[in-house]
Parts: C-alpha cells; structure tokens; sequence
C-alpha cells in the first residue's frame, strides 16, 4: 500500500514547479495521496490570472493518471480571514477532512530585507509577521474541525531563525515566531493526536530563495555542510511527506533540520582549506 493511500490534505505555497510545497505536494500525490491547493489571488486587471495558471502548469506536469489527485485550486490570500475561510469551506467540501496540511507561506517587503535588521520599517515587520507566522496560526485554527484525528501539519523554516544569518534579516526573527508558534500549535492540537513539526531546509532554488539572496549561501553551505553538498528539492520533497505522514507518528514540535548538516558546524570546517596561512 503506498504511503498516501486514502489520505487527503491541503498544500499552501506552491508559486511554481521550483516551489519547496510543490516538491512535497509531488511525493505525496506519487505516494497515492488527494490534494486541494491554493495560489496568491490575482489582481483584478491581470485577464492572464498568472498566479492562478503558475500552479495549473505544476498540476499539468504530473502524469496523466495523477492529475485527478488534485482536487482544486482556489485562491488565498492569507491576511483575509474571510479567505481563510472560503479555503477552508471548499476543503470540507469537496475532501470532508483532511490528514494533513502543508503551510510553505512567507513574505517580507524587499526593500525591509535588503535593509540591515534594525533599520525594518514598522510596517514592514507587522506584514513580515502577519504573513510569514500567524498565517500559521489562523489557518490551522480555521481548519481544526476539518483536520482528522491523528492528522500532521508541517511549516517550512530556516536556520537564519536560530543564529544570525546576515542577509536573511527581518525574515530570521519571522522564523524564529513561526518555530514558537509551531511549538504552541503542537501543544493546542496534541490532545487530538494531531502533530505540528518545521523542517529547516537549507538553501534552494526558490522564488523566496533568490529573494533572499540564496547563490551566495549555495556556496558556503557546499563548503561547510559535512556532505559538503547543498540538499535538493527532492529531498525535501521526501522529508517533509515523512513530516506529514504516519511514519512520523509520535513525532511533534520538532524542527528537523535538512541542511547536508550545517547547522551542527561549530566552525568554517573545510571552508577553511585552500585559505592561506601566514
């Protein structure tokens, strides 16, 4: 039986076909799992709906057999509580309940993060914040009555919101809220056998990666991290539908940190070859 066999969730965050929620969405609909998706609203005057047709290409890549797995596509914008639940509402809808929720939303103003930290605008950290972690929370809240007993949900983090990464700014202090966050969700869901958990990925090739300046921490991470490799979207792909799964019963309120094991670097390692010594 394969792994997904029977289980039925919904997948916030796929941009496009390099998105980290559409490499998971993939090895969950391959494991025999149902999915709903959402995509960023489009502007009224956009006739080309480009948000929406990024995420119906992604849909269309998958194998002619798998494309009924995806069973809708609606818009969400994730600062309206109406949105919300409208999302929700068609979910309970056309799925019942769902086994598992995947949230791989973030966002902060350019123009905060490409600012040194303290100089964020104040409405730019409340927007960093709205949308990066307490989008968390209102959706989950949202869908407590749909989500199944023993039910996974799973955010996308990263290492910038345990130490200092220089760079990924504002979006650090958001990561470290939506870890907390995380952890209070895991407590408020637990009675339920519902579990919570992060993976911490290393950098990719993302649209919030590139954002976020990721080519110049591809090179350190290939040079610091003990497989002395960056990871790929397949393996978070396979990780995070290990998150959301029942392999993973038992495990919640955990961060796990898929990163070729950078994170456990004390120091440069084998950067430091090839550096001259006087």
């Amino acid at each position: 039986m394969a792994l997904f066999s029977g289980k039925k969730g919904l997948i916030l965050g796929v941009a496009n076909d390099r998105s980290i929620a559409w490499a998971i969405a993939q090895q969950i609909i391959r494991e025999g799992g149902v999915c709903g998706f959402t995509h960023l609203p489009d502007r009224a005057d956009d006739e080309k709906q480009k948000n929406r047709r990024r995420v119906e290409k992604c849909i269309e890549t998958l194998e002619p057999e798998q494309r009924t797995a995806a069973k809708f596509l609606v818009p969400l914008d994730v600062q309206d509580d109406d949105q919300i639940k409208s999302a929700i509402s068609t979910v309970k809808q056309e799925l019942g309940s769902i086994d598992f929720l995947l949230h791989s939303i973030a966002f902060a103003d350019r123009d905060d993060l490409q600012r040194d930290t303290i100089e964020t605008s104040r409405n730019g950290f409340a927007l960093a914040m709205d949308v990066s972690v307490y989008s968390l929370i209102a959706v989950c809240n949202a869908a407590k009555n749909v989500f199944a007993d023993r039910a996974s949900v799973l955010c996308m983090s990263y290492f910038g919101g345990e130490k200092c990464v220089p760079g990924y700014n504002v979006m650090g202090i958001c990561k470290a809220a939506l870890e907390a966050s995380m952890r209070y969700l895991a407590y408020d869901l637990g009675p339920r056998g519902i579990r919570v958990n992060a993976i911490s990925a290393g950098p990719l090739k993302t649209l919030a990666g590139t954002a976020a300046g990721v080519g110049d921490m591809l090179q350190l991470y290939e040079k610091m991290a003990p497989l002395g490799r960056n990871i790929t979207h397949e393996e978070v792909g396979k990780s995070g539908a290990f998150l959301l799964s029942e392999m993973s019963d038992g495990i919640t309120g955990e961060i796990l940190h898929l990163d070729g094991g950078y994170n456990i670097m004390g120091s440069p390692g084998r950067a430091l070859e090839g550096l001259s010594r006087k």
